[in-house]
């Protein structure tokens, strides 16, 4: 009788710890974006741009860096300056955004999930071709139906659409310019 009983406990404390596992390997949740919010790159307030907007929280941080567009966003996880402990990546829905000019404050998707509308007519928060981040591969659908461009997931935004190219080129979105903002070494 002891026999199922030691059994019954080991099993629930078996899933209780990989509950607790699964739990500590969870994604800090994003956080809402407020007028506090100053973008990584342009030290300008995130809420001043239109577009969509980016968070990264950072492993062993409980605030998030802030970003006035998705672009930045994924450009900050391509640049070899930047920290690597990144513990989550939220960018905007734009498919639950009220308008473009307002991307809203708590309508969040995990950046690796999103499908992105790259080559639209919009442009981001900078006033450079944006990474458009959506939820849903029907509302990207529906973006390029009638803004143009085409979709592609987290892991096929191309980093010279992303970080830019020849400047004298005509393709492409051109550089962004991460030197001339002030206080991008800022780590915490």
């Amino acid at each position: 009788m002891r026999l199922p009983i030691f059994a019954a406990v080991l099993a629930s404390s078996l899933v209780l710890l990989s509950c607790s596992k699964e739990e500590a390997e969870a994604p800090p949740p994003p956080f809402a974006l407020t007028e506090d919010a100053m973008g990584r790159y342009c030290g300008m307030n995130v809420l001043e741009h239109p577009g969509p907007k980016g968070q990264i929280i950072l492993e062993h941080t409980h605030e998030a860096i802030w970003f006035s567009s998705a672009r930045d966003t994924l450009a900050f996880t391509m640049l070899p300056e930047e920290p690597r402990d990144i513990a989550a990546i939220y960018v905007s829905d734009m498919g639950k955004a009220p308008s473009w000019e307002e991307p809203g404050a708590t309508n969040w998707v995990d950046a690796r999930q999103a499908f992105y509308v790259i080559d639209s007519t919009e442009v981001g928060g900078m006033g450079t071709a944006e990474a458009v981040p959506f939820a849903k591969e029907t509302d990207a659908q529906a973006f390029t139906k009638q803004h143009g461009g085409r979709i592609v997931a987290f892991d096929g935004v191309p980093q010279d659409y992303i970080l830019g190219s020849d400047p004298a080129s005509e393709a492409g979105p051109g550089p962004i310019d991460l030197e001339s903002s002030e206080g991008n070494h800022d780590h915490g």
